[in-house]
């Protein structure tokens, strides 16, 4: 069974007023990407779980404790992790983790089963 992560800030801990982020953005709308996103993994017939971080010094240890705790075929890292510049010393320090293979970005959390799709054989 293909296992899939999806990996990104806490939706509370989002700084939506963030140009770098899509405009509207709410912690709402990332819920709801996110519920669309889990029903696009399953629809695919792909086991999925989220894992949210923090944007902080947990954020890299806690992305190393979930991809240590099960074996991932695609980790897909939100928009959200990677495109704010004041974020991206904790976007560099996930991608670095030796765990951290086949990765895929997401542009809205609701696209992020399109993502992992793209490299997927599934």
């Amino acid at each position: 069974m293909t296992r899939i992560l999806l990996l990104g800030y806490d939706p509370e801990a989002v700084d939506v007023s963030d140009p770098a982020l899509p405009p509207g953005m709410t912690a709402e709308k990332v819920h709801a990407g996110i519920a669309i996103a889990m029903k696009g993994f399953a629809e695919r017939g792909w086991e999925a779980d989220v894992c949210f971080i923090w944007p902080d010094e947990t954020a890299a240890p806690t992305v190393e404790r979930q991809l240590g705790s099960t074996n991932y075929d695609c980790v897909v890292i939100g928009a959200g992790v990677r495109l704010p510049p004041k974020r991206i010393a904790i976007f560099e320090a996930i991608i670095r983790l030796p765990q951290a293979r086949r990765l895929h970005s997401n542009t809205l959390p609701e696209n992020s089963a399109d993502a992992a799709a793209r490299w997927m054989r599934n």
